[in-house]
């Protein structure tokens, strides 16, 4: 959003004086009328300079224009080398961008192993896949493909729009081997394609307000009910099989959804109501490194079926995104790439190097490589915003300046 040409604004205007009679005009001299008419003229450009002062704000991204002038006028740090800020901007969105390089490389294998078999009319080999699980993980796209479309964030958008994209093309194989039944299938299709579309037109600024609100409560409702069940389907057998916990946590998003949408809820009920999407979506994400983690506890020799290879290219793809992350002050995003980078990528690693699946040498350069990369994230983003010390930029992210 750009700010208001200065032929726009209303310009400040100090109190003039009681206008003055005809006599009193005629004896006064021009120096001594110069003053008073000023008064009654807009202030100069370089008066308005002192009300109007364009800076750049913290989370102010390079494709955004110039804040406005209300925006402006609250107390903000000031930067002491804005060339080192918008040189570490640029940086961050390309690290964000080249993650879709290994996401890209994580599912193409899937990909092409799920097509030989088709072609081969081995069938049974992709009941191997849970359709679950990848709808579990389209709907997280979905979600977070929402979240990042609405805060222009280029790059994230571009990532999970692959997402999307290569996790359907797996379940459109599976749909073909039989694996998924037609009509979950079919469900599945019109979701995608009306949230491809509706993400791209909210992106641009060419969707309705309201139809944007029913996209939104849709993905709320529907990661709410999804994240509670996947969460209590991991420990089965150890606990009961049962669909109460996504029919209970459904219930109750679709009641907050109704009453938000009423105004039945205060304004930080509102609020929260409308970041429990974005949130859903990155816990799910959070949740799968946990189940796998835990299948690896159960069944150690299930271990040595991981690939390594897999594992990195999961810590090299959500690492990168982390100083985006840090550099908009995204807690969320931060939380969910960090949460991945460390777990999914660096914990299974470590559970392969505990039971000899991968050498030492490996997870040690692995560990330290991770380490390096997190510490440079932090002394950059200091040094970009001026901050004395690289946990200052953390301390920024979870609390706030």
């Amino acid at each position: 959003m750009s700010s208001p040409s200065v032929a726009s604004l209303r310009l400040p205007m100090l109190p003039a004086s009681p206008p003055l009679s005809r006599r009193a005009i005629a004896g006064v001299t021009p120096s001594a009328a110069a003053p008073r008419a000023l008064l009654l003229q807009p202030l100069a450009p370089k008066a308005l300079a002192a009300y109007h002062q364009p800076a750049l704000l913290l989370h102010q991204r390079r494709r955004h224009g110039p804040p406005p002038v209300a925006a402006v006028t609250a107390s903000k740090p000031v930067l002491k080398d804005p060339k080192k800020y918008q040189e570490w901007d640029s940086m961050t969105a390309k690290f964000a961008g080249a993650a879709n390089i290994p996401f890209l490389l994580l599912q193409l294998p899937q990909i092409v192993l799920n097509t030989r078999n088709l072609l081969a009319g081995n069938k049974t080999a992709l009941f191997a896949v849970p359709w679950l699980g990848m709808l579990t993980g389209l709907l997280g796209n979905l979600s977070l493909l929402s979240y990042f479309a609405k805060k222009k964030e280029t790059e994230a958008v571009i990532v999970q729009t692959l997402g999307v994209i290569s996790t359907y093309a797996v379940l459109v194989q599976l749909a073909m081997a039989e694996s998924m039944p037609v009509p979950q299938f079919v469900a599945t299709s019109v979701v995608v394609a009306a949230g491809l579309i509706l993400n791209f037109l909210n992106y641009f600024g060419w969707i309705p307000g309201t139809l944007l609100l029913l996209w939104e409560d849709f993905i709320t409702v529907g990661g709410l009910a999804v994240l509670p069940q996947v969460m209590w389907s991991t420990f089965v057998p150890f606990i009961p099989n049962s669909v109460l916990p996504g029919i209970i946590s459904g219930s109750l998003a679709v009641a907050a959804v109704a009453m938000a949408r009423m105004g039945k809820l205060s304004n930080a009920g509102v609020k929260f109501v409308g970041s429990l999407s974005g949130w859903t979506a990155t816990l799910l994400f959070m949740w799968m490194p946990v189940a796998q983690m835990w299948t690896n506890y159960l069944n150690p020799s299930n271990i040595k079926g991981l690939s390594a290879f897999s594992m990195l290219l999961a810590m090299l793809g959500n690492g990168l995104m982390i100083p985006r992350a840090v550099f908009i002050r995204d807690l969320m995003w931060f939380t969910g790439s960090a949460w991945a980078s460390v777990l999914q990528g660096w914990g299974n690693l470590a559970c392969m190097y505990c039971f000899n699946s991968i050498s030492g040498e490996v997870f040690f350069a692995t560990s330290a490589g991770l380490l390096l990369w997190l510490g440079f994230t932090l002394w950059r983003d200091a040094i970009a915003y001026g901050n004395s010390s690289p946990f200052s930029s953390l301390k920024e992210l979870f609390f706030g300046k």
